[in-house]
């Protein structure tokens, strides 16, 4: 077996990626940043052409179901296929042909239709039926990520590791901010007990890693690792005070909408949401379906249905129909009616620097979601979690350390991480510690780290096993 010292990285991967849109072309510029060979497959030849012309990758314009396109696209030697067109059905069948026909070990669709999702269907998607061996549904990612804003409304961006047990917060700095000013290696003398780690700021629309000299400053975002059961104190050293959110409205009664519904509907706590829904049709669905949520059909724009649901009396409005117009728009209305809390999804990533200027105080973005549970299935070694940051910019990585990783055994100063890499929290069994230099890394401990991109392929190569290992 190649042992650890010489191993310089991981086998490229040959994948074909079926759906040129915004999952799939940030999905191939992730894997051919790491070097891997990559395909794109779109009918719409402009897609292909600007996945070409910007990233360094092959496209392909035809039919991705198609078994000559796959053919053309290289499908006799590929490793993997990632089925991410508009198109349930032809994602579906795309992975049909790429296991019947090409035999690719690999393949995983983006399905979005509930009936294909439902639980007592999961026998489809065996070998022997649908071979599909990784499903990812945007809705249920989207669903989840709202309910996690709800959970931390004072934090503009959450992600749960290790089980639930560390947090990951985004949290934009006021002038009230307690610890302005001063120097992150003095926040871990002045609060000696808590977890929290800083490890990424955005400042001036540019994100950096910081050093442990560096201060922070009114209207930084940070992202900051803590545990869970140091969040809310984390949040008041942050400057930011704790809500319970139990008046919710949603705007969007369509499969996030009522997702996040159902989701409040089956926790303990009393919440009491109410849905507004302009199609008449998915509005009755909803009301049929949800038991405890008041379903109101009209639309989340017009002022006179916003105070039917009583948005002034609300303690957040989710907006989450297909448009985001719609969504910024109820939002900001909302808002200005009296709601304190208001959380968009958007699907424009370049909207996102405007939110702030809007009064929008969260967002979810379909496709980070997305884009983050396909690489969670992709990265190499044992990756446990991937998070993506921002429009590509930086991931969050959860992995298992193995004994041919070359960090194992050695103490995290000692570790030749880049520069744009920290480390926000280690598990060693059932403790969980937050990471100082001295602190050793061993074969079976799960660590979390904060990697900008242009470093994520170092992180996949100090973390990786062996070529023989797979």
């Amino acid at each position: 077996m190649q042992s650890s010292s010489n191993f310089k990285g991981a086998k490229p991967m040959k994948v074909i990626i079926c759906g040129a849109g915004q999952v799939g072309w940030q999905i191939a510029r992730h894997l051919a940043n790491e070097k891997n060979d990559v395909t794109v497959v779109d009918r719409n030849s402009d897609l292909v052409r600007r996945a070409t012309d910007s990233l360094d990758v092959q496209g392909i314009v035809g039919f991705a179901s198609y078994p000559d396109v796959l053919a053309r696209a290289g499908a006799e030697d590929a490793d993997m296929v990632i089925a991410a067109t508009h198109s349930d059905e032809v994602n579906m069948v795309t992975c049909q042909v790429a296991h019947s026909v090409f035999n690719i070990p690999r393949k995983i669709a983006r399905l979005r239709s509930q009936s294909y999702l439902d639980a007592i269907y999961a026998d489809l998607y065996r070998r022997d039926h649908l071979p599909i061996d990784v499903v990812i549904s945007p809705e249920k990612e989207v669903s989840e990520a709202a309910l996690r804003r709800l959970q931390t409304p004072a934090a503009f961006e959450t992600e749960f590791f290790f089980n639930g047990h560390v947090q990951l917060l985004g949290i934009t700095l006021d002038d009230k901010c307690p610890v302005l000013n001063t120097p992150l290696r003095q926040l871990s003398d002045l609060f000696s007990t808590l977890s929290a780690v800083v490890v990424a700021i955005r400042r001036d629309g540019t994100l950096f890693v910081p050093s442990s000299g560096d201060q922070l400053f009114a209207g930084d975002s940070c992202y900051i690792f803590v545990q869970k059961h140091d969040v809310q104190r984390a949040l008041e050293v942050f400057g930011k005070a704790a809500h319970v959110q139990d008046r919710i409205v949603i705007v969007g009664g369509g499969n996030v909408g009522f997702s996040v519904a159902k989701n409040l509907e089956n926790r303990s706590s009393r919440i009491r949401a109410k849905v507004i829904e302009k199609d008449r049709f998915t509005a009755e669905q909803a009301a049929e379906l949800l038991e405890k949520t008041i379903v109101l059909h009209g639309d989340g724009l017009d002022a006179d249905m916003l105070s039917e649901a009583n948005i002034e009396r609300s303690d957040a409005i989710l907006a989450v129909t297909d448009d985001d117009k719609t969504n910024l728009l109820a939002a900001i209305r909302a808002k200005s009616m009296g709601c304190p809390l208001a959380i968009c999804l958007i699907n424009d990533p370049s909207m996102e620097p405007l939110l702030r200027a809007m009064g929008i105080d969260a967002h979810v973005n379909p496709r980070a979601t997305t884009v983050s549970s396909i690489l969670r299935h992709i990265r190499h070694g044992r990756v446990r979690g991937v998070y993506s940051i921002g429009d590509a910019e930086a991931e969050v990585i959860e992995a298992q350390v193995l004994s041919t990783s070359s960090i194992a055994g050695q103490s995290i100063r000692d570790i030749e991480f880049p520069e744009g890499v920290l480390v926000g929290a280690v598990r060693k069994g059932d403790k969980i510690l937050k990471p100082s230099g001295a602190l050793r890394i061993d074969e079976g401990d799960h660590v979390v780290l904060f990697a900008l991109s242009a470093d994520v392929g170092e992180v996949e190569r100090l973390l990786q096993v062996t070529i023989d290992f797979f």
